[in-house]
This record gives structure tokens, C-alpha cells and sequence, in this order.
């Protein structure tokens, strides 16, 4: 069976936000999110006539909302009954999974058009709850049983990386100071907000003046250790929030769009769960496999991409991420961020959104949610976060927990 084109027709997603959506439940928030992506299709779209299967990622339901069974929930809810729907679940890269299971659907030739997407809404549960609800994404075993929590464990990698590389915390800095200021122009961000503007309304609470965004990271009590060497800042927020995004053969898609996305590109990896099981700690092996996958399918070489979503879940992952990429040369990460290579008007763009650090991350949502931001730098209608240069490939990379999950996609004009 000759394997077809997929192309992205539609993308919407909630606001990703730790307050604003308290009271509502993951389902009425992928509702939200699917009757914006609704709004997206340029000739429209009637779901229950076009939409033949749903693939939904959601890490934990079962601890958030005491509900599993989430694949009929969501197509119930969508008005989508009886058509195929399911959950995926790999961690925080869960929504990636549901994109590859629609783009297999699709590319195979089972399904014409399929909802994909991902929710979480995981402020029902207080900072103690929601640590241990992710700590089940790593080695229970080894890791989580004698207390290890992510914050610990990508602090790990960040020892490495700076012990190989003679990196630095300060230098690390420009990750949160960038994503923030993207955060800023993003109206759907979790913190809309610039390190500078935090500073200076922290400062005035502390009775202190910072001289600059490091001044303040750096000296102010708020950004306190969390785990030896990252600090609050350098970890990304517990956020509700859900995305969803409509894929579609050729054939089909142009009858909703004369726009689309297409798909140039997929791959998926893998890696051992338990830190200690790993051949290295400076570098994904499950990145740099879906990556080779991506870019050998796509017939593209790192440097063709010109906008690129990355896993900053804390801010060493984001240098682990642009530098498995290709993005970036091994061990450069601090001087070309230093140089501001990754910023919105820079010669790679990262991040546009604000990424995990600033826009959120409720886990099952992020995947997809790259994708939104994706679909909207290589249609130009990112507004004030638009990147500089004219976008025509995007990448998307989305971890899932300490990197024993890897997901790559390449989109194009």
C-alpha cells in the first residue's frame, strides 16, 4: 500500500494557564480547544460528517480527574460516537503520539481525516500531587521509589553538560530570559511577562533594584534552588490547557483549505527510562534517533529548518534538544545563545511561543500545542511573535519524560 501525503488543515488550542481554568474539567477544555481549531479551517468543517477518528493524548486522567478511558470520553463529548477514538500516552510527548497515530491513519490510507490532540488538567492537584503524578514518567525502580522527582533528575544532566562542557548557570540564563520575552507576545502563554518586568515588580515587593534580568535571577530570593542548579526559573510551570489540530490526505485537505500544512517529516525514539541505564547525560539518544528519522524522511539537512519548537520542559533541555538537532553544534549551546541565534529575530528561531518555560506545559497538550504554533509561523499569522525571516519549514521536538521519549516532526509550507 503506497504510502499518502498528510497535511494539517486546522489548529486550535486553549490558553495554557494555571489559574484560568479552574472548575472546568479536561473534557470541556478539549472541547475548547477543538471548537477553535474548528474556527481555523479556512472553508470550514462539520465534525461529525468529516472527522473519522480521534486520537487523544492525556498522560495521568486517572490521577488528575479519577477518569481513564479517555479515547470514547472525548469523541462523546465531540459528538463524534461511534467512531474510533483513542488515548495515547507516552508521558509528556503523549500528544505527539496521538500526531503519529493520525499521521499513520492518514499516510496508510485507513482514514481520510482524523482529529488529533492532547489535554491536562493538572492544578486539581497541589505542587506535592502533581510532582509525584509526573514522577510516574520515570524509573520507579531506580529513580522515583527513593525519591527522585524531574526537577532532580534533569538537574543531572545539567552537571554534566556544564562539567563537559564548561557551560555555566549563568550562561543558561538567556533560556528563560528568551522564552519569557516570546511569552510575553503570546496571548495564550501561561506567563505574559518578560524577566524584566518581573524584576522589577519582585523588586519593589523585596525593596531591591536589579540592574538586570541576571542581576535578578541570580541575587533574588523568589528564584530559589530547586534542585541544584536550577532554580524556579529554570523549571516550566504546572499548567491546564488542551490543543488540537486537523489532519487530512491531499486529496481531502484541499477541499477545506488552499493553505495547508504538510507533513515532510516523522520520527519517534526511544531510550532506556532510568538515567542510570544511559550511555550519556549530555545527550538525548532518543532525540538524535527520531531526528535522523525526521530529516532522512523529509530529504532536509538541520540547517533547512527556519523555526523550531523544542522540549524546554526545564532550561537544559533546550540546550540538550537544539543541539540533538542538529540545530546547533555539540557543547555551542551557551555561546550561540549568547549571541542570540535562537531568538525570534535570530537565525534560528526557537521557541516562538514562549515554549514549555513560558507558554506552559500541561504535559499531554504540548505536543499538539507546538503544532499550533507551528501552523501559525508557516502560515504568518503568529502577530507579534511572527519570526523576522519568511518561515517554510517548522520543526517540532517534544520529550517525554527525562528523554526516554522522542518525537520529531517537519512541516512545510
Amino acid at each position: 500500500m503506497p504510502v499518502r501525503d498528510v497535511y494539517v488543515i486546522g489548529a486550535g488550542m486553549t490558553p495554557f494557564s494555571g489559574k484560568l481554568h479552574a472548575g472546568k474539567t479536561g473534557r470541556e477544555l478539549l472541547v475548547e480547544a477543538t471548537l477553535e481549531a474548528v474556527k481555523s479551517v479556512d472553508k470550514g468543517i462539520d465534525l461529525k460528517r468529516d472527522v473519522e477518528a480521534v486520537f487523544v493524548g492525556y498522560f495521568t486522567p486517572e490521577l488528575y480527574e479519577h477518569q481513564s478511558h479517555i479515547g470514547p470520553l472525548a469523541a462523546s463529548w465531540l459528538g463524534l460516537t461511534p467512531k474510533p477514538a483513542f488515548r495515547t500516552e507516552i508521558a509528556c510527548a503523549s500528544s505527539s503520539a496521538a500526531l503519529f497515530a493520525g499521521i499513520t491513519a492518514i499516510a496508510s490510507g485507513v482514514c481520510d481525516l482524523v482529529l488529533v490532540g492532547g489535554v491536562e488538567k493538572m492544578t486539581n492537584l497541589d505542587t506535592f500531587g502533581v510532582t509525584e503524578a509526573l514522577a510516574m514518567a520515570s524509573d520507579d525502580l531506580s529513580e522515583s521509589r527513593v525519591g527522585a522527582t524531574f526537577p532532580g533528575l534533569y538537574a543531572l544532566l545539567a552537571q554534566a553538560y556544564f562539567r563537559r562542557y564548561g557551560a555555566t548557570w549563568e550562561q543558561l540564563q538567556k533560556v528563560p530570559i528568551k522564552n519569557h520575552y516570546n511569552g510575553s507576545l503570546n496571548p495564550k502563554a501561561h506567563f505574559q511577562q518578560t524577566i524584566a518586568q518581573l524584576a522589577e515588580k519582585v523588586g519593589a515587593k523585596e525593596g531591591v533594584k536589579y540592574r538586570d534580568e541576571l542581576d535578578f535571577l541570580k541575587n533574588s530570593p523568589f528564584n530559589r534552588v530547586v534542585a541544584y542548579p536550577l532554580r524556579l526559573f529554570d523549571c516550566c510551570p504546572i499548567s491546564d490547557g488542551a490543543a488540537v489540530a486537523f489532519l487530512a490526505s491531499s486529496e481531502v485537505a484541499k477541499k477545506f483549505t488552499d493553505t495547508p500544512l504538510r507533513l515532510l517529516g516523522v520520527g519517534m525514539g526511544s531510550d532506556s527510562v532510568a538515567l542510570q541505564d544511559r550511555v550519556e547525560l549530555t545527550s538525548l539518544r532518543a532525540t538524535r534517533s527520531a531526528a535522523e528519522m525526521a530529516y532522512k524522511m523529509a530529504g532536509i539537512e538541520p540547517k533547512d529548518v527556519d523555526v523550531a519548537e523544542v522540549h524546554d520542559c526545564f532550561t537544559i533541555a533546550e540546550w540538550l534538544a537544539v543541539e540533538d538537532l542538529g540545530l546547533i553544534g555539540k557543547g555551542e549551546a551557551p555561546k550561540a545563545y549568547a549571541e542570540g541565534l535562537t531568538n525570534i529575530d535570530g537565525e534560528i528561531p526557537v521557541n516562538t511561543d514562549g515554549g514549555l518555560k513560558a507558554k506552559g506545559h500541561p504535559v499531554g497538550a504540548t505536543g499538539v500545542g507546538m503544532l499550533n504554533e507551528i501552523w501559525h509561523q508557516l502560515r504568518g499569522t503568529a502577530g507579534k511573535r511572527q519570526v523576522k525571516k519568511k518561515a517554510e519549514v517548522g520543526l517540532i521536538h517534544n520529550v517525554g519524560g527525562s528523554g526516554a521519549s522522542a518525537a520529531v516532526f517537519i512541516f512545510g509550507r
